[in-house]
């Protein structure tokens, strides 16, 4: 069903409110038979989107309300969660930053509810990835993190006045039998802290970014 406004060739074209087949429902602007501009759409499920879109699919500014309590504000590109953006999480948790195809993806700040720690720094298809920082109540790790966890030097910094230098070494682990079919079972990649030195607080700059020139 449709209500609204239509152009010469008769197609929706500038302001009106539909009711689809599947019974989701859309109230908003129109060009040329496709949703286009600003609009709202609500899922017969019980999400809803609010926002910019370009030919039918969410593509711009908008905020996009998911049935289990979670929400997504910020850019849209072709109906993927991309650019900018905060997504607040069904437990709480909240991610700010940068989203590609969908996903966590470039520099990003996620602040765990429970604990109040945070974690600031890349992400790679949504999983923390690159240089970061994760910051905990009275204490913080610097350092690179690979497949959502850190590994290679880094250091821990306390809040009383010193640091612990180190690093995230991956551990040999015993191989298990292959199965019968042929194929090795994939075992998950453990890493454990070994300590170098502990020294006065120094200043920490991620490696793939250059220092400010003097």
């Amino acid at each position: 069903e449709y209500d609204g406004d239509r152009n010469a060739e008769g197609e929706r074209h500038g302001f009106g409110k539909a009711r689809l087949p599947n019974g989701d429902t859309y109230e908003g602007e129109y060009e040329h038979g496709l949703r286009s501009g600003r609009g709202t759409y609500r899922f017969k499920s019980g999400a809803l989107y609010t926002g910019s879109y370009l030919q039918n699919r969410k593509h711009g500014k908008g905020i996009f309300f998911y049935p289990d309590g979670s929400k997504y504000a910020g850019d849209w590109v072709n109906d993927q969660r991309q650019g900018q953006g905060e997504y607040t999480y069904a437990n709480g948790d909240t991610y700010t930053g940068e989203w590609f195809n969908h996903m966590r993806h470039g520099q990003g700040t996620y602040i765990y509810k429970d604990t109040g720690s945070k974690y600031i720094g890349r992400w790679v298809n949504g999983i923390q990835e690159g240089p970061g920082e994760f910051i905990h109540l009275n204490h913080r790790f610097q350092g690179r993190f690979f497949n959502g966890k850190p590994l290679g030097r880094g250091k821990y910094v306390f809040d009383f006045g010193c640091e612990q230098h180190g690093e995230y070494v991956q551990l040999e682990q015993e191989k298990k039998e292959e199965e019968e079919e042929g194929e090795e079972v994939p075992l998950p990649v453990e890493s454990k802290w070994k300590a170098s030195e502990i020294t006065t607080l120094t200043p920490w700059i991620p490696e793939d970014e250059k220092p400010p020139s003097p």
